[in-house]
């Protein structure tokens, strides 16, 4: 039916991480109906609207898979340039139709729109993972999201959701309106106002860092408090670096999430249900995808392409 555009995409089409194959057919954020079920399938039914996100499989017997964590088990298999279990590579969400285990299929929450819901499968529980896992979820806390793209605007979003303060940083003004208004932070940073800054200093409880570029990690490091926590969330294939005494004289940390579990996934759309979430998206068809590439590539979406799939004449 649909599917949302991540950057990871881009890296992925562009082989900016070296292990792209090709032909590949991208899209992580999918929405789409049951068309067809296997002998074992107990969740679905056939006419299901479903969602399904970065992976279709894993090993199910290493200690992330036995924890509910099998994100990160070795053995997982992406939703695209990766191979399945029977020998054949697999295909995204811009592929007209996908085949995918039953454990790494969400069913999508009544009344939510497939296309608004699409980019939560990636983006919103990217967010969601990190808040739940390390106990960022109860309301009073001062968090920061460094980077308003996808990930970024479904960030506030979520966080403001939980009763978090939020301050929106970013690399220059251009979004303060959007923060502010149509996204409701509290505030809003530009990182190269010195002054702004050093008031904002031991600050922040946490920050959900979605850059997917190389930038430097001090400044953002400033803004935490003792025990402040730096979780990275962006895709970057250069080393990121800072010196020791920013992270030893606050007890901070650098740390990373990575997507979420199909259990996280499950409770962030009942989430986003409950408390009316949707993210803010710019519907495309596929013949536009190539140029949509290149603008999201340039930041120049608000704040997520989604592929009208179904729409699109995919056999012309």
């Amino acid at each position: 039916m649909c599917c949302g555009i991540c950057h990871t995409d881009l890296h992925q089409a562009k082989n900016d991480l070296g292990m792209s194959n090709y032909p590949m057919v991208p899209g992580h954020e999918v929405v789409g109906e049951v068309l067809e079920v296997g002998s074992d399938v107990s969740k679905f039914r056939v006419g299901d609207i479903v969602g399904v996100g970065c992976l279709v499989g894993c090993c199910r017997n290493c200690r992330p898979c036995d924890s509910d964590n099998e994100q990160y088990c070795l053995k997982k298999i992406w939703s695209y340039n990766d191979v399945y279990t029977d020998g054949k590579p697999t295909q995204g969400g811009f592929a007209g139709s996908m085949v995918v285990d039953q454990k790494f299929v969400v069913k999508i929450p009544e009344g939510m729109a497939p296309e608004q819901v699409a980019p939560l499968l990636c983006a919103g529980v990217t967010v969601y993972s990190p808040l739940n896992h390390f106990g960022l979820m109860g309301s009073g806390l001062r968090g920061g999201i460094l980077g308003l793209g996808g990930v970024g605007h479904m960030g506030v979003k979520i966080a403001k959701a939980m009763g978090h303060h939020v301050t929106v940083i970013s690399s220059s003004d251009k979004k303060k309106v959007e923060a502010l208004e149509h996204l409701g932070a509290d505030d809003y940073l530009v990182s190269s106002d010195a002054e702004g800054m050093q008031k904002a200093a031991d600050s922040l409880d946490y920050i959900i860092d979605t850059v997917p570029v190389f930038h430097p990690l001090e400044p953002y490091l400033s803004l935490l408090k003792v025990d402040g926590k730096l979780i990275l969330t962006g895709v970057i294939n250069t080393p990121l670096q800072f010196v020791s005494p920013m992270v030893m004289l606050g007890r901070k940390s650098i740390t990373g999430s990575f997507i979420g579990s199909m259990k996280e996934t499950e409770e962030m759309l009942n989430f986003c249900k409950e408390e009316n979430l949707t993210s803010m998206i710019e519907v495309v068809k596929m013949d536009y995808i190539n140029t949509a590439m290149e603008r999201l590539e340039k930041n120049d979406v608000r704040y997520r392409f989604v592929v009208d799939v179904a729409g699109s004449k995919l056999d012309q």
